[in-house]
């Protein structure tokens, strides 16, 4: 008969083998199964890599409606790390100032009253771009004033100093390589014309041709204003061919790269929309890029990073139609993996997975 004390005893040894053994589910094999679960692609059950590639990003420091996470250069370069590390080769600077705040301290418009920047964010992103290989976009001065009135004309006025000043100022970096044009419209607008022809020119004719490009919105069904997210009806097809017929028209001589923003226009309407672009990017001799926004505007909080899957839809269309270049809005609020939002690292991860990276 076995006693009390030998039962214990040999329990306690037979608990011990169970608890070390993986195949009876001991400490070592929960070991084993977390390492497998933190090691797993997440299984997709859709055709990996049929999307177009993200290659460039906007730079927001400038913004009035995401916040600033307030880096210095430490940040700033792990960001640009992390951006190469996907296939980024281009950064846009999305506006050197906003009505009063300046990415840089120009003379010019400390004359005006703009406000002294305490960091000179343009030499940092030039300096890293030049760091990282990378091309640099510089975009123009916003006064503000186009917002207030709808009248583009406004923003030639500071332009033709801003452009000149900054060129002579930072030209020399050989990241420097292109301008954007930063007022964004839609439709057809006072003045866009003339005022995109006019900056454009000045943008190459300063700096020896280096390209331009703009980046509009579609006036779809979600081109709304603050958390309403009540539809409207939206332009049609036909008429945002008409209309950005004639402004291609008018510009294409100047302007080199037209870079459409994604998210005003429903999912199912992105091929309809993406083929007119490229149709009439190709006419005019123009590159055809899309603005691949990765923050969500489906939901009624101002702005969070988007779901995997639409950003995946909206590449896929932009392959589908033969788009030239994938740029966002923008990558280091809500895609990168240090972003003060805990959803924009996931995307990324979830963005290299899809395309094996």
């Amino acid at each position: 008969m076995t006693d009390r004390r030998s039962f214990l005893k040999t329990a306690t040894a037979l608990g011990a083998a169970v608890a070390a053994s993986p195949i009876l589910g001991g400490c070592s094999a929960k070991a084993e199964k977390k390492n497998i679960i933190e090691t797993a692609e997440t299984p997709l059950i859709v055709p990996k890599g049929q999307g177009l590639k993200i290659t460039g990003t906007f730079l927001d420091e400038i913004s009035h409606d995401i916040p600033h996470q307030n880096w210095g250069l430490k940040e700033w370069d792990q960001d640009f790390q992390h951006m190469k590390a996907i296939g980024i080769d281009t950064v846009i600077m999305i506006r050197s100032g906003y009505r009063k705040f300046m990415t840089w301290p120009s003379k010019y418009l400390l004359g005006k009253g703009c406000y002294m920047p305490s960091v000179d964010l343009l030499d940092m992103f030039l300096s890293l771009a030049d760091k990282y290989d990378m091309k640099f976009y510089f975009g123009l001065y916003d006064s503000g004033k186009y917002w207030d009135t709808g009248d583009m004309s406004y923003e030639l006025e500071a332009n033709k100093y801003v452009i000149e000043e900054v060129w002579n100022a930072y030209g020399h970096h050989k990241s420097f390589q292109g301008w954007y044009i930063s007022t964004e419209i839609s439709r057809k607008t006072k003045n866009c014309i003339e005022t995109f022809h006019e900056m454009g020119k000045m943008c190459k004719d300063i700096s020896n041709g280096l390209p331009t490009f703009i980046s509009p919105w579609i006036d779809g069904k979600k081109a709304i204003m603050g958390t309403n997210l009540k539809s409207k009806e939206g332009v049609s097809v036909k008429q945002h061919e008409e209309e950005w017929n004639e402004i291609f028209d008018g510009i294409h001589d100047v302007v080199n790269a037209c870079a459409f923003q994604d998210g005003h226009i429903d999912y199912d309407e992105l091929d309809a929309f993406f083929s007119v672009n490229k149709k009439l990017a190709d006419k005019y001799g123009m590159q055809c890029w899309t603005n691949a926004e990765t923050f969500d505007r489906d939901m009624p909080i101002n702005f969070l990073p988007i779901k995997f899957d639409k950003l995946r839809m909206k590449l896929e269309a932009a392959a589908r139609c033969g788009y030239d270049k994938a740029i966002t809005f923008e990558f280091s609020h809500f895609m990168s993996p240090q972003s003060a939002y805990l959803q924009a690292g996931h995307l990324y991860d979830r963005y290299k997975e899809y395309f094996n990276i």
